[in-house]
């Protein structure tokens, strides 16, 4: 980039049309399904647009992938395609491969084709959708996996957009994503970084509690609008946590502008501003100011 980073974006879903044609005709119908949830057209967004919004803005983003074949049958966004955009759009771009916990060794040596592919983490991971609990031991060898090669892992927690007011919630369970159920994982695992995504609702208290008890584990603030962000929260980014919460939107579903709009309005010290839109994020994928990798 050449100039000082502004922002980096740690939770930026694709909504390119030919990423969503790759996975058929019922992704689609669940696409507008949450387009409606986040009251917004069920419209696509060109990866290479979406490069340039963020590079106007000074800004970096982490794109986001996210599988649940196994529940559903409907094939993700292919990982080749996550790492084909980046590297197209390097200055901007890094980004996540996902795997199906439930495929077993498959998914371990995907997590090792996610390293070799160059992409910087794993994840979403969306146990609500996905239908499991990330303490179970038959996923261990995944995040033994992930730690071996460094890559952070990133987990839905809380509520689920997926599904919502649907009849049965589309068979989503919101048991899955107490955060509680990561907290062995931090402690199994304490060189593996943990990124529990969006602010945990109705568990928010837990999360910010296992962010202050673990040094692997941060939080993410995407997928909320910030003015509904709850007073314990904002307190706890001001003072104790301000070195684990990291900046995410969710977009395009919950745009960036009207994120950063109403980030802009709480009450935050201004050094404790900076770390959450940038340096924590720096800290956690080892880069340097520009937005390269450290010692690059």
């Amino acid at each position: 980039m050449g100039r000082r980073l502004e922002g980096i974006d740690v939770h930026v879903h694709i909504h390119d049309e030919r990423a969503r044609r790759l996975r058929g005709e019922e992704a689609q119908r669940r696409f507008e399904e949450r387009a409606r949830y986040f009251k917004r057209e069920a419209t696509g967004l060109p990866v290479a647009e979406q490069a340039e919004q963020y590079r106007a803005r000074r800004m970096m983003a982490v794109l986001m992938n996210g599988t649940d074949e196994t529940i559903t049958g409907i094939p993700p966004i292919p990982n080749d395609f996550v790492a084909e955009t980046v590297a197209e759009h390097p200055d901007v771009f890094l980004g996540f491969g996902i795997v199906d916990p439930w495929q077993g060794e498959l998914a371990r040596r995907e997590i090792r084709r996610i390293a070799e592919l160059g992409l910087h983490g794993v994840g979403e991971f969306n146990p609500a959708r996905q239908h499991f609990y990330p303490n179970d031991r038959r996923f261990y060898p995944l995040w033994e996996e992930a730690e071996q090669l460094g890559l952070p892992v990133l987990f839905h927690s809380g509520y689920a957009a997926a599904g919502s007011g649907r009849p049965g919630g589309r068979g989503v369970k919101l048991k899955y994503t107490q955060p509680l159920h990561l907290d062995d994982v931090a402690a199994d695992f304490p060189d593996l970084k943990i990124i529990s995504a969006h602010p945990s609702w109705p568990w928010t208290a837990e999360s910010l509690a296992i962010a202050r008890h673990k040094a692997n584990f941060y939080i993410d603030l995407s997928g909320w609008a910030p003015k509904y962000f709850p007073a314990e929260l904002v307190q706890q980014i001001n003072s104790l946590l301000q070195d684990k919460a990291l900046f995410g939107s969710d977009a395009p579903s919950l745009p960036v502008d009207r994120w950063l709009k109403e980030f802009a309005d709480l009450d935050l010290k201004e050094e404790v501003r900076r770390k959450v839109m940038v340096d924590n994020a720096r800290r956690v994928f080892g880069l340097d100011e520009q937005g390269r990798p450290a010692g690059a």
